[in-house]
């Protein structure tokens, strides 16, 4: 995909890091949604914003940095289960005492975290591992925390990790993850760069890198 000579500034959900970096011709920032959604409302100049929900996407219509009618599902995103060791494939497993850290993205400001806390709450572990939960600042940090050794397990990405023998979790455990993207002020590289992704080449990249279709 050609863009202008000036490559776009795109604000891009963690999990998107190893899937879209290397593909399009545009400058990235990879954070929490919630964290890039606050830049762009106090003025950072992305032209294009994924977000890993559509409550954030929203959140900048209601600022007035994107129109309600650009907004787009471009994905749908699933939690992994991963640990450096292997040996944790179920929530559960994460009751051994043997599991001191577990990392998480906060709930605060990133949607990955939120739907964790919904898996752990859903499996009736919430209140039993709360003690051994590290919050991290995006879904990308809890597996850097995890592949560092500093935490013994993360709930993370699928597209974090499909490829270093994740464990997919159930879906019915969160509220879908569905990734909606906003083109910031109108702009027409925004527009294009999210009829990409929804388009044919862009679903087939997203689906290799692990990510699902929108609804």
């Amino acid at each position: 995909m050609q863009l202008s000579a000036q490559a776009p500034l795109v604000a891009a959900a963690s999990d998107l890091a190893p899937i879209l970096s290397s593909y399009l011709d545009a400058r990235f920032t990879f954070g929490s949604s919630g964290q890039l959604a606050r830049q762009i409302e106090n003025g950072a100049p992305y032209e294009l914003f994924l977000s890993a929900n559509k409550a954030y996407a929203e959140q900048l219509v209601a600022a007035g940095k994107a129109k309600a009618e650009d907004l787009r599902p471009y994905a749908t995103g699933r939690l992994a289960l991963w640990s450096k060791s292997g040996r944790y494939k179920r929530l559960e497993d994460l009751l051994d005492p043997a599991v001191r850290h577990i990392a998480i993205a906060n709930p605060a400001h990133a949607p990955y975290g939120q739907a964790a806390r919904q898996a752990l709450e859903k499996a009736g572990l919430w209140t039993r591992l709360q003690p051994k939960l590290v919050y991290a600042e995006s879904v990308r940090q809890t597996l850097q925390f995890a592949e560092s050794g500093n935490v013994d397990a993360t709930i993370t990405a699928w597209s974090l990790v499909h490829e270093k023998a994740g464990v997919l979790l159930p879906a019915e455990l969160h509220a879908p993850l569905t990734q909606y993207g906003a083109p910031v002020a109108g702009s027409p590289s925004g527009r294009r760069i999210l009829a990409w992704l929804i388009g044919p080449e862009g679903q087939k990249r997203l689906a290799a890198g692990g990510l699902f279709p929108p609804p």
